[in-house]
Order: C-alpha cells, then structure tokens, then sequence
C-alpha cells in the first residue's frame, strides 16, 4: 500500500506532502518540484508531490480555479514520471475520481466533503490511496466512520489529514489530542499550512498567519503526526490561490531540516 511506502522511511522521519496550492502553470509546478525532491532526498523524507487540479471552493465567483482539468492533470503526471514520486489532488465529486485516478497516485477529500459517502466511495474504488481530510466541524473521533467508508469499499490504502477546527468565524485552530485519537483509526497527516487560515474575510480572499508555520508544525511532530502537509510557493503574494498562508519555498529547507532533528528526538524518546 502507498501508506505503508510514505511510513517506511529507513531512518524513521515522517513522510511531507508539498507543493503549490493549485497548479498554475508547467514550469512553476516542475521547479517547485525539482527544488522539494532535492531537499527530502538529501533528509531521507518520504515524499508526495502536491498540486489541486481544480479549486472548486472558492471564496468569490472570481476566483482562480484552474488552467483546465486535463491540462493541470498532465503537469500533475508529469512530475511524477520526472521525479519519480507520487503525486496527490483533490477531488470533488464521485464523477471526478476515475479521472484524477488516471494521472495521480492519491487522491485527497476535501475537508467539506469529508463525510460524503459517494465521493468517498467513488475515490476508494480506483484502487488509490485516499487522504480524507478531516472536516472543520467534525471531532477526531467521528473521523472513524469516514475512514470506514473507505474500508468498507474495499481500499485499506487510507490517511487522516488534520487540518483544523473552526474557533469563531474567523479563525481555525489544531486541537492536537486528536492526533493520537485518529491514529488508532488511520495515519495521520497534519496540515500544516490549512489550519492557519483565518476565513471569512471581508474581503472575500482567505487570509493566514505563515509566522506561525514552524510552532504548528513542531507541535505535530512532537504529537506523532506521521506525515505533514505544507503549501509552498516561490512566491506566495502573487499565488493565484491561498498566498496568504503558504511557506515561501526558500524557507521550506531550513524547517525540514529542523523538523527531522525533533523527529528523531521524539523517536529516541519513544523507543526509551
């Protein structure tokens, strides 16, 4: 199973899905590309390369929400035969998974449809890995049923994502005892970049707090997250889709680096 493959890692460090919000171009999704395997070969990280094809929640109808499904699909494949990793979209609908499942190696449920049963169905019959996200206003524990889902269509290959739960209108927070609670149910990934959205903005765009990348994303670590979930850009202000809460991808290195120090602290502690 790809989840077993993403947990294998020879030296015990946790697995990373990363890369851009959305697909906006070939060459921006093929340098971000080239720059991340670089950087998770040389730290021994299990790698997934990320991109949405399509983003179809958007805050506004004019909103970016892709350059065309085939077109971003192809990049999306094309990475993967370059760099030889496995690459993750999101979908949307029961009627996009065969799609997707034709150019991507996971398929990931956004956090809003994380309970539809048809989507989750439709994505765990293509035989891929499904990334549920967990939903904004679910409890770790009712994740259980979701994952199920999958199960019971046939698919073992599951993950968690957390990535955050609604606190006010305007703001998300990681409630971090639920990542031993979910991991009894299926590995799980925090999403590092999404749970520091601030939503709900006058102004129609989806703002974020980046400084605070690093503080979430040891917490997740030192909680046993096995994977972790970072948007990055090698320009957040002018990304055409979640800028205001993506890691600039120059600063992705030294917190890889950083992070993969506290994984083996936490492992030497575990094995005490």
């Amino acid at each position: 199973m790809m989840i077993n493959q993403l947990k294998a890692s020879p030296c015990g460090n946790f697995f990373l899905l990363a890369g851009p919000c959305v697909i906006e171009g070939e060459q921006m999704a093929m340098d971000i590309a080239e720059k991340v395997v670089g950087i998770t070969s040389q730290l021994g990280i299990p790698y997934v390369f990320k991109g949405s094809y399509r983003k179809a929640n958007r805050s506004r109808i004019d909103s970016f929400t892709g350059i065309g499904d085939e077109k971003a699909l192809k990049i999306l494949r094309k990475v993967a035969d370059t760099f030889h990793v496995p690459v993750v979209t999101d979908i949307h609908s029961a009627e996009e998974a065969d799609m997707a499942a034709q150019y991507v190696d996971v398929l990931q449920i956004p956090a809003f449809l994380c309970r539809q049963t048809e989507l989750l169905v439709a994505a765990a019959r293509t035989g891929r890995m499904v990334n549920i996200k967990k939903g904004q206003f679910l409890s770790p524990e009712a994740m259980q049923f979701a994952v199920q889902k999958v199960r019971d269509a046939g698919n073992p290959d599951v993950a968690i994502t957390e990535r955050g739960t609604t606190f006010g209108y305007q703001d998300l927070l990681v409630d971090f005892r639920g990542i031993p609670t979910m991991r009894a149910y299926a590995p799980v990934i925090v999403d590092i970049t999404h749970s520091l959205q601030q939503p709900n903005q006058s102004a129609g765009v989806t703002g974020g707090r980046p400084d605070l990348i690093e503080t979430v994303a040891r917490a997740a670590i030192a909680t046993g997250a096995d994977g972790l979930f970072i948007e990055t850009h090698q320009n957040p202000a002018v990304a055409k889709s979640d800028g205001a809460n993506m890691l600039p991808l120059h600063l992705l290195e030294g917190l890889l680096k950083r992070l993969t120090i506290l994984r083996k602290a936490v492992n030497e502690m575990d094995n005490e």
